[in-house]
């Protein structure tokens, strides 16, 4: 009987940032890619990524992911301690991307993750511009959130 051995086949993870829809207008989403170490890649294929409270910096015409947290392994004999890395990781996105991308922060929009896709070969980012809203406007969206909860509670209690 033969053993049961590990697939190679890499898992696939998303994760969000779900509180960047609560707090931007978001624009056309654009997926691209991120420049990670090994053990960065390693923290992203297991899900110890943090987006909440990253955003997009543009420095020499390029895009910088600051803010995000990687929960990295440090693997120094048999010990597995962790460490959180919030250094700025370059984004990889053609020139054409980037430079709509810094038209629009020009004119006021903020650049912001909001998904990184682990499935397949490579890790992708998916971000977006936003344009921040106003706290009356957040109370706005949380209000037709908890009448359209409600809605869906009574319907779904009607016909039972």
């Amino acid at each position: 009987m033969k053993s049961k051995t590990r697939s190679n086949k890499p898992s696939s993870q998303v994760i969000s940032n779900r509180r960047a829809s609560f707090d931007y207008e978001l624009g056309e989403p654009l997926t691209v890619g991120l420049e990670l170490t090994g053990r960065e890649v390693r923290a992203a294929r297991t899900g110890k990524v943090q987006l909440k409270g990253s955003f997009v910096s543009v420095r020499d015409n390029q895009l910088w992911l600051n803010n995000a947290s990687f929960s990295i392994i440090l693997n120094q004999r048999g010990e597995t301690d962790r460490t959180v890395d919030t250094t700025a990781r370059r984004i990889l996105a053609r020139r054409k991307q980037i430079d709509q991308l810094i038209d629009g922060k020009k004119q006021g929009t903020t650049i912001v993750p909001l998904r990184l896709l682990t499935q397949g070969k490579y890790i992708k980012l998916v971000i977006s511009p936003g344009k921040g809203k106003k706290s009356y406007d957040k109370r706005q969206s949380i209000k037709k959130r908890d009448v359209d909860r409600s809605i869906k509670q009574n319907s779904s209690n009607r016909y039972m």
